[in-house]
């Protein structure tokens, strides 16, 4: 039960709350987390208290969702929690609901999504009161609705992406009636804002330790042909790539989310989706995210044999300059998780590989002449040749580029103008 004792500034409000006269109890994921015995910051409290109430009680607040009974309480540290006032839910559209204010504990609980999530405990007594079973659900490691799983779905269609997400973070399976619930809901996923779909998605490559069996999930039930028509058939192979790209979401660094996104439509071989970009930036991923997500499948795709690749130099150099220099380092690491997807639980080998290309794509790009701004001549020096000015002065520095793609060291002055004159 120790596992279940709230931070001394999650008991405090509960006490002055208490002595006010209201109840107040810890629910929600905390909760559930400390349960399976997860370590967890984010304590939210849950009271009869009505909003205006716990702001008059607190002296340093937020009206984090006042709408939705939902004030933020600020501790003696600065550390925000969640005081939410008991609710129930007295209409919705799937997406927006409208609560009414002066329910008991027991229905609060009551509207919430899942059993495992509908779990409350005082913080002081650490009395626990489980109505629908929740903790049964934990120790049998399932994921189940509160009552009836299409009522839960069609009062919230995001339902169905956070009990596919909360499954592969817990590695828990889907009751079966929840599941079916799922499926059918999946069609009306349309009405869900396309950044609540991008937070998801996002959320699922953060918290989950294999995305590719919550993204498995997503096909089966029929997420991606509502919302991304492009994964709605893409072989399981396809997503296993991902288990091995780390994901970090860091401000101004988007990198690794760019990875990620581009490992789910790269095929090494194969041009990526025409509409590729289209619709990652309909999932509201930034400009930035979009382009390079699709530039790196675009490197993927261009490598027709993974092995020329390696032992060709002269290949190798003209597959980095055709991806540019900062895509292909990236593009390698796509390819090698790829190959680790495809390869036994010893992959050492894959790695030393992958290793010797990274370092030799590294060589490459910022030691050889690869793009032709590299050139040892520019327009000005060809138009001093005799170049006719024009379309004539870009087609040769292609070409002049494409020699020296096949042997840096023909990047000469001399050379290069004398190769211009015999065009």
């Amino acid at each position: 039960m120790s596992r279940l004792v709230p931070p001394a500034a999650v008991v405090e409000i509960a006490r002055t709350l208490e002595r006010a006269g209201f109840e107040a109890w810890c629910v929600g994921g905390a909760v559930r987390d400390a349960l399976l015995g997860i370590p967890t910051l984010d304590w939210d409290l849950a009271t009869s208290a009505r909003p205006e109430e716990v702001q008059r009680l607190f002296r340093r607040t937020v009206p984090v969702g006042i709408q939705f009974g939902t004030v933020g309480v600020l501790d003696r540290d600065g550390v925000l929690h969640e005081v939410t006032t008991f609710r129930h839910d007295v209409e919705t559209d799937g997406r927006h609901a409208v609560v009414r204010f002066g329910a008991s504990l027991e229905e609060d609980l009551a509207r919430r999504d899942f059993t495992v999530n509908a779990i409350a405990v005082h913080p002081e007594r650490l009395e626990v009161r489980d109505p629908f079973g929740g903790r049964a659900d934990l120790e049998a490691r399932r994921i189940r609705c509160v009552g009836d799983p299409a009522e839960r779905m069609r009062e919230d269609r995001l339902r169905a992406l956070r009990a596919l997400r909360f499954a592969g973070r817990f590695d828990f399976a889907i009751d079966p009636a929840t599941w079916a619930a799922i499926a059918a809901s999946a069609p009306h996923l349309g009405r869900l804002s396309m950044e609540r779909v991008k937070q998801e998605l996002e959320k699922v490559m953060a918290q989950v330790p294999r995305p590719s069996a919550t993204l498995a999930r997503y096909r089966d039930a029929g997420v991606f042909a509502a919302l991304v028509p492009a994964l709605a058939e893409a072989p399981t192979a396809r997503f296993a790539a991902i288990d091995h790209l780390p994901y970090r979401a860091l401000p101004g660094r988007p990198g690794r989310v760019a990875l990620r996104l581009a490992a789910l439509f790269a095929e090494p071989g194969q041009a990526p989706a025409r509409d590729l970009e289209r619709v990652l930036k309909a999932l509201r991923f930034s400009n930035v995210e979009a382009r390079l997500a699709v530039d790196v499948a675009q490197a993927v795709g261009r490598v027709e044999a993974l092995e020329t690749l390696e032992r060709d130099r002269v290949v190798l150099r003209q597959w980095v300059a055709a991806a540019g220099r900062l895509v292909a380092p990236a593009a390698v690491r796509v390819l090698a998780a790829r190959e680790r997807a495809d390869a036994s639980p010893d992959a050492s080998d894959i790695a030393r590989r992958f290793r010797r290309l990274h370092r030799a794509v590294l060589a490459v790009a910022w030691r050889d002449p690869i793009a032709i701004a590299d050139l040892a001549v520019d327009g000005d020096d060809l138009r001093a040749a005799g170049i006719a000015d024009g379309r004539a002065i870009g087609e040769t520095l292609h070409r002049l580029l494409r020699l020296v793609l096949e042997d840096p060291g023909r990047n000469r002055r001399d050379l290069l103008l004398d190769a211009a004159r015999l065009d």
